[in-house]
């Protein structure tokens, strides 16, 4: 059956009393799915079957099944549709409409996205507008409420979330728990008003962020509520948090690359408390690689057996986030359906969402395919007047903190180094990797710049920058002189926001994200390859990490050990404290 003859023809939830005759046999299903091997991530188990669907439902499985329309799946695997159970859609630096374009077919059908970045740059307006460019788009976009915004006193965020806003926010329509608590001392220590916080979504899931976190501080952190942790880097760290009940989502994004990790802590006892997820994904490598699917053949490649990867998939963030009527192929349950061929290459033939075939070889069917996007409603979020900016270092005896880059890895070391310097300012050195960084205040018109020195980012020669900065969102930029790091930021501030490279007066590479600063208008093919361009310049200069934006953006997050830099200065994270870019005094010793 062709597909065009399965597409929607009316009202897709059906009357539980529909459901309930075609579940029986009373009636004819909408579509009977035959000659297909059904994978069941709960009893991990396949076998041939039958599947009935009535509108969006999941009505029958078993043998001799009649229905209206039959589709042959010629042999094939049928698995429930992949859930991410943890995503910001910001970090793909296109519109939710695009981001469904590249992964549906792939056989995502539900993300659970935390809409932390844009929260953070615009508050609850930007939340709107993101639901509001959500709709109509051929994936379930479930959301997690920002938590912890700002995440800190430590930065200057564009909005701030009141008690107000979360509580009506939880009643959208859509929420499904409360996102990423990161303000953890706040919480060890019994804040009130993160207690408040905590309390106005006790009915629903409260996902953690708790990087390194163990001890009595986990017992505390833990026990005001909160259920998940995404940030494990290694197999003990994630061993202690399930040991204390944390659930686990192993995360594979494009900076943070843990899941071969973490991989070697699952066990047959522990396996159902674990759930894939990308966190933050770059466009270029979901085109290329894909996004929850590229996570699930890692996790096959290193052994985990396919039903079992399969439902760290699917069933297992279904559950932690309290969505029974999916995650499972069963009666009842939301026809999210995939099929393939092979489960171990997990390449989607057809993806099924409501019982609608919605992609099939790698593209959305037409009728699927969202509406060109028009790029209204967002105001200009760039308030930066770059000819007042100053980058300049004066130079001081001793030595002096310095951020430590570890590819592949959010963590960063806080190093101690004497400074190169001459003419009374610190410079830049190729020769012992130190490059500048700057993060300039872009919300409200400050002026206001935070200063430092960063080892381990390669370059040679130039600058990067971005008005993508975790989760403050202000301006970065790091360079190996001041002329360069002018240009770059020059740049990115008459686009509206977006992605520079730059050597001296000349800009190499610049993707433009006018949305808030940190999405594009353009299609994701294209902001794909313009990103690759920037990757492709950012070598010219000498970079070798492999994803030097993203890694860039994550060197402002103040709640990640050891060391950052917001636009008031260097943050211990551990402390929680601003700390002196030198040592203070002179000569001492941390």
């Amino acid at each position: 059956m062709v597909v065009s003859e399965l597409l929607p023809k009316g009202p897709r939830d059906p009357s539980p009393a529909r459901l309930l005759a075609v579940a029986r046999g009373a009636e004819e299903a909408d579509v009977v799915l035959t000659n297909l091997r059904l994978v069941n991530v709960l009893t991990g188990e396949i076998r041939a079957a039958e599947v009935a669907l009535a509108g969006s439902r999941i009505a029958a499985l078993g043998h001799g099944l009649r229905g209206r329309r039959v589709c042959d799946l010629g042999g094939r695997l049928l698995c429930p549709g992949l859930i991410d159970a943890h995503v910001h859609l910001e970090s793909s630096l296109v519109r939710p409409a695009e981001y469904a374009r590249a992964v549906v077919p792939r056989g995502v059908t539900t993300v659970i996205a935390n809409p932390h970045e844009i929260a953070n740059v615009l508050g609850a307006p930007g939340l709107r507008l993101m639901l509001e460019e959500g709709r109509g788009v051929p994936l379930q976009i479930l959301l997690t409420v920002p938590s912890s915004v700002p995440a800190t006193s430590l930065a200057t965020s564009g909005a701030c979330l009141t008690h107000l806003d979360l509580e009506e926010l939880a009643r959208e329509p859509g929420v499904v728990g409360l996102g990423e608590v990161m303000n953890v001392p706040g919480v060890v220590a019994g804040d009130p008003d993160l207690l408040k916080e905590l309390h106005l979504f006790q009915h629903l899931p409260r996902d953690g962020h708790c990087p390194g976190l163990s001890g009595p501080s986990l017992n505390a952190y833990i026990a005001a509520g909160i259920s998940s942790d995404h940030e494990s880097v290694s197999r003990a760290e994630a061993a202690d948090k399930l040991h204390h009940g944390l659930r686990l989502f192993l995360r594979e994004g494009s900076a943070a690359r843990n899941l071969r990790d973490l991989l070697p802590a699952m066990t047959p006892w522990n396996e159902r408390w674990l759930s894939l997820c990308t966190d933050d994904r770059e466009p270029d490598e979901l085109l290329q690689e894909g996004g929850l699917d590229h996570v699930l053949r890692l996790a096959m490649a290193s052994g985990v057996n396919p039903v079992a990867a399969l439902r760290l998939a699917t069933l297992n963030p279904a559950e932690h986030y309290r969505l029974d009527d999916r995650g499972l192929i069963a009666p009842g349950r939301r026809a999210d359906l995939v099929v393939v061929d092979d489960l171990r290459r997990f390449e989607a033939h057809q993806v099924w969402q409501d019982g609608v075939p919605v992609a099939e070889e790698g593209a959305l069917v037409s009728a699927s395919a969202p509406s060109a996007a028009k790029g209204g409603g967002w105001p200009n979020t760039m308030n930066v007047d770059v000819a007042r900016l100053d980058f300049s270092i004066a130079a001081r005896p001793g030595a002096a903190h310095v951020i430590g880059v570890r590819d592949g890895q959010l963590l960063t070391d806080k190093l101690l180094l004497p400074p190169t310097c001459q003419g009374g300012r610190v410079l830049a050195d190729a020769s012992r990797d130190l490059a500048k960084l700057a993060v300039v205040e872009r919300h409200r018109g400050s002026g206001r710049c935070g200063l430092g020195l960063v080892q381990g980012f390669g370059l040679q020669r130039g600058a990067l920058a971005g008005s993508v900065a975790h989760d403050h969102h202000n301006l970065l930029v790091l360079g190996m002189d001041d002329r360069s790091m002018a240009t770059a930021v020059e740049a990115v501030v008459t686009a509206g926001g977006g992605l520079a490279v730059a050597c001296g007066r000349d800009l190499l590479a610049l993707l433009s994200l006018p949305l808030a600063g940190l999405m594009a208008v353009a299609g994701i093919e294209q902001v794909a390859a313009e990103s690759r361009q920037l990757i492709a310049a950012a070598r010219t200069l000498g970079c070798p990490l492999q994803r030097p934006f993203m890694t860039l953006s994550f060197l402002g997050l103040e709640v990640i050990p050891a060391l950052k830099l917001t636009d008031l200065g260097l943050v211990d994270v551990a402390a929680g404290r601003l700390l002196p870019l030198f040592l203070d005094p002179p000569g001492g010793k941390l």
